[in-house]
């Protein structure tokens, strides 16, 4: 087979700074992508995007040197940029990987690549005019849009691997003003295959849930935490997994800001808890074969019943803590690799969703939050306001509650979980997550 120049260019640059400093690693990405979005019930754009780049990192003396570029006529400058920043750079935890058997994983859906613009408009303007029908009076924004990448690396440990990875998505807002209060609902879903028609028809009816049970307004009551909160899938992905997941960063156990640091084999949540990063599912997002250094993916139990199982680790991270990498580096082109998740999966409970709101007798729904993110998140705390929630009474959503804030300690919460659905659902398509009705989750309420 032919080369390819992209090819030929890595192999000049990785030979040229192998030869130069103690260990090399070349990082090539390219990527194209085709969304259209319509605002205010009509189409808006309709666009093209391609991108492509090298990263350059290399050990040397002990320390790492790093640079990138998206200009392929100054590629081989690098060599030299690297050279200048290696002296300062941090101290190498960690040697580049040899080669590596991967698992097989389905990244790539030729059909993806094969959708036509018009059929994306298709898409699009059919579901704006199927809610259209029942809220004639809404703004509704769509984006649908495919992308394909190829991601390849390459060192002088002798990795030389890619794959290509196709992306498919869709999204759905509503926007529904009534005087001086202004409603926004969104769903979506995206995968890495071309997704069905029961797909589409899911992002619908979540949009039109959101709408029905915020018909009405509700005034939620200010409460220190023994109020019962429903966290829907979307709820709990805006709620509680960055402030869980930060404490489980092999960075941030490495630097002695985790809470986790001591724990693992301790349960530190709710024995029903179980949670995995996954990246060998088929069709999700975020699955890959191996990770943006070359080490091979694997399945990682996070929490297992309750117990804390140990930490996502890049290679850097791995060696300061003496441990092996997970397979977690994530990168973008122009930053050296982290440890984060790939596809975040928790295990589903033994009680329908809908029964769960049924059993409430006074308490919220939470869908959706602004600001997230505000107060020690490495600690697991969260505190924001509520951008989506709905109250209970009586086992029904009687409205939408406004003015309304929410905090509280990821463990604290996670372990008072009082029911969890029987049914997982896609947030995003890189988190799979039932609904998860739990107590401490505290209330702060705008007076009537």
């Amino acid at each position: 087979m032919k080369k390819t120049k992209g090819k030929r260019l890595s192999e000049s640059l990785l030979k040229a700074a192998s030869a130069r400093f103690d260990q090399a690693e070349v990082y090539r990405v390219e990527s194209e992508s085709h969304p259209i979005s319509f605002e205010s019930n009509r189409l808006k754009e309709i666009m093209r995007r391609d991108t492509s780049g090298v990263a350059l990192r290399v050990i040397d003396d002990g320390r790492i040197g790093f640079s990138s570029t998206t200009d392929a006529s100054r590629e081989m400058e690098l060599v030299d940029r690297v050279g200048a920043l290696a002296p300062f750079g941090s101290e190498a935890s960690f040697e580049f990987p040899a080669p590596s058997a991967y698992p097989t994983v389905e990244t790539f859906d030729p059909a993806v690549t094969r959708v036509t613009q018009q059929s994306m408009i298709d898409t699009g303007q059919g579901l704006i005019e199927q809610l259209l029908d029942e809220w004639p009076d809404i703004l509704c924004g769509a984006r649908v849009g495919w992308s394909t990448s190829r991601g390849r690396i390459m060192n002088s440990a002798g990795i030389d691997e890619e794959y290509e990875q196709t992306g498919y998505y869709c999204s759905l807002s509503a926007q529904l003003i009534r005087g001086t209060d202004m409603l926004d609902v969104w769903a979506g879903h995206g995968s890495s295959h071309m997704f069905e028609q029961e797909e589409l028809d899911r992002v619908l009816q979540t949009v039109r849930r959101s709408l029905r049970w915020a018909t009405h307004t509700a005034h939620a009551k200010t409460n220190p935490g023994d109020l019962p909160v429903i966290l829907t899938p979307r709820g709990v992905g805006a709620t509680l997994i960055q402030p869980l997941l930060s404490g489980f960063n092999g960075k941030n156990v490495a630097n002695g800001a985790s809470p986790l640091g001591d724990r693992w084999g301790e349960q530190i949540v709710d024995s029903r808890l179980s949670v995995t990063d996954d990246p060998l599912i088929k069709g999700a997002s975020g699955s890959r074969p191996f990770d943006d250094e070359g080490v091979a993916s694997r399945r990682l139990g996070l929490i297992e019943n309750g117990v804390a199982m140990g930490p996502v680790l890049d290679l850097q991270s791995a060696g300061q803590l003496g441990r092996s990498s997970t397979g977690a580096a994530g990168r973008s082109l122009g930053s050296t690799p982290s440890p984060g998740t790939t596809v975040i999966d928790i295990s589903p409970g033994d009680i329908p969703f809908e029964e769960m709101i049924a059993k409430v007798k006074d308490g919220l729904v939470i869908e959706g939050l602004l600001g997230a993110g505000q107060g020690n998140e490495l600690g697991g705390d969260f505190r924001a306001n509520v951008s989506l929630g709905y109250k209970i009474e009586n086992g029904e959503i009687v409205g939408r509650v406004k003015d309304t804030m929410i905090s509280g300690n990821v463990y604290k919460v996670l372990s008072q979980v009082e029911r969890i659905s029987d049914s997982a659902e896609w947030v995003y398509g890189s988190m799979r997550s039932p609904a998860i009705q739990c107590l401490g989750v505290e209330v702060a309420a705008k007076d009537e």
